[in-house]
């Protein structure tokens, strides 16, 4: 009996770990995960509970207040940047530039959101002008200002991409270029390296496949 238990408790611990939405899942989920146990009407259990993004509110490239809320029920797609970044801004804006226009058959499903770091220089008026000059559209795409150290602290602990100030780093600032794919539930599903080809078509592929698999829509492959 104890060796069936045992068998029974490893099988339930297998199937919620690889399956914690309780649905078919076309990704992995990412972040530092929580094994929560509970028992309802005898029955023991074990859920993974892995972490989502915290709720957030930033002003956009027109000044209007939005929040992640009112964003709520789409897929995003996010970097963290700023528009004086002499070093791996630039080709990773235009990955994501790139990966907005070869998505746009899906921009009623989809948020891109562009997070400044250094948000004293990054203005409304300067985020403006900044997609101006690099012929940006923004049909499905926010440019966010706001707490510097909320959004770095909202960089490294939940999009899970390096964001800081550092004076030895060109421009003041330190950041990585990933590009951060996070589900409908606000769970992030995968980090692309945003300055590399291959990884941002790998991403589009990505977000096809969560998509397709997990919300039913079909897409073109």
């Amino acid at each position: 009996m104890k060796w069936i238990l045992q068998v029974s408790l490893i099988l339930t611990l297998f199937t919620s770990c690889n399956n914690p939405q309780k649905k078919p899942k076309a990704l992995p989920y990412f972040g530092n995960y929580d094994i929560v146990f509970s028992e309802t009407n005898g029955v023991e259990s074990i859920d993974t509970v892995y972490p989502k993004i915290p709720a957030f509110a930033y002003l956009n490239q027109d000044s209007v207040m939005i929040t992640s809320k009112s964003m709520k029920g789409k897929v995003w797609i996010a970097n963290f940047f700023f528009t004086s970044c002499p070093s791996i801004c630039p080709p990773m804006i235009s990955q994501m530039k790139r990966l907005n226009l070869l998505t746009q058959d899906l921009a009623p499903e989809v948020q891109f959101m562009s997070f400044s770091i250094d948000p004293k220089t990054d203005q409304p008026h300067v985020l403006r002008t900044y997609i101006k000059n690099n012929g940006i559209q923004t049909k499905n795409w926010y440019f966010f200002t706001g707490d510097e150290a909320k959004t770095h602290r909202l960089g490294v602990k939940h999009f899970m991409v390096h964001a800081d100030k550092d004076p030895m780093a060109a421009g003041g600032f330190a950041h990585s270029d990933g590009l951060v794919l996070v589900d409908r539930e606000g769970y992030v599903r995968g980090v692309y390296r945003g300055t590399q080809t291959e990884d941002v078509n790998r991403l589009n592929s990505d977000l096809r496949k969560l998509l397709d698999i997990e919300y039913g829509i079909k897409t073109k492959h």
